[in-house]
């Protein structure tokens, strides 16, 4: 799910845990999480809604300033209306992670990952160590990929908290930058 800031905003301050969405079919369940800017979100539960069941209720715990600004909002979009509670869980763990520095082994299994990821990744974190902050547009033009491929290789990167997103571009955490040194030693 996408979620603008000022609900982000509200879900970390614990003024929002109902979010309304219109699908065609189902996209979570509870159980689900979703990892945002904000840290790890929980979906506690899912049905499905009745525009004409809405209540004020419904547009304070969501978030909207009254019950007809909800109700322009999900009567804009046409499919099913799902009725989402969530929670906020808990950090983003890859945070944590992008703190922790391997070491011997370790970092010799996570240097071997990365390049079994192929021939991209090391080059992708050298050229990120190298110009951090710059936009992803202008790093994949670099190296000849579109931008969409060009990000969802860095989100792989992103998960094992070898690079950190920032509000323009990208840097390479400190575990990022020991796999980097690791995986460029005798070259």
């Amino acid at each position: 799910m996408l979620f603008k800031r000022a609900v982000l905003d509200g879900i970390a301050a614990g003024d929002i845990d109902l979010v309304f969405r219109t699908w065609d079919t189902e996209r979570v369940h509870a159980g689900s999480t979703q990892r945002t800017r904000i840290g790890v979100l929980a979906v506690d539960g899912i049905e499905e809604a009745d525009p004409a069941d809405l209540t004020a209720e419904d547009a304070r715990r969501a978030g909207f300033a009254s019950l007809d600004a909800l109700r322009r909002a999900v009567d804009a979009r046409e499919g099913t209306l799902y009725r989402i509670t969530l929670h906020l869980a808990g950090e983003d763990p890859r945070i944590a992670l992008r703190e922790d520095v391997p070491k011997g082994r370790d970092l010799d299994a996570l240097r071997d990952r990365v390049a079994r990821m192929g021939d991209w990744a090391v080059p992708t974190l050298a050229m990120i160590a190298a110009q951090p902050g710059v936009r992803a547009v202008d790093l994949a033009a670099q190296v000849g990929r579109e931008k969409r491929s060009f990000k969802a290789s860095v989100r792989r990167l992103k998960e094992l908290g070898l690079t950190e997103s920032l509000p323009t571009g990208y840097r390479l955490s400190p575990r990022g930058k020991a796999v980097l040194k690791a995986s460029t030693r005798g070259r």
